[in-house]
């Protein structure tokens, strides 16, 4: 579906064992609702996204959330993506000013 592949390990869960630990596994359909985890290097998850059948992912925003949560892994947590974010706009810097006054600083549209 990606040419080249993900640059990222994906899995299937056909037993349901690995659904039934995370709580996404319906036993009366016998498979897994949709789930996505994102799990970073140290094994805590970062984000989860549950979509049961009728409504679709959207892959581009997986990538999306991949790219923050790598940005600011990469900036050791002194850099935030604000919502809506994209790779290559700014960010914010953590610090005790910002609370409260995030709007202040961030502005999307520019």
């Amino acid at each position: 579906m990606v040419e080249g592949g993900f640059p990222f390990p994906m899995l299937s869960d056909a037993g349901g064992k690995i659904g039934s630990v995370y709580g996404i596994y319906d036993d009366g359909a016998g498979v897994d609702v949709r789930g996505r985890f994102i799990i970073d290097p140290d094994g805590i998850i970062q984000a989860i996204e549950i979509l049961t059948p009728p409504v679709g992912r959207k892959v581009s925003e997986s990538i999306r959330q991949l790219q923050a949560f790598q940005h600011v892994r990469k900036t050791k947590g002194a850099e935030v993506c604000p919502a809506g974010w994209e790779p290559g706009k700014p960010t914010l810097k953590v610090g005790p000013d910002l609370a409260g006054n995030v709007w202040k600083v961030w502005k999307p549209d520019e």
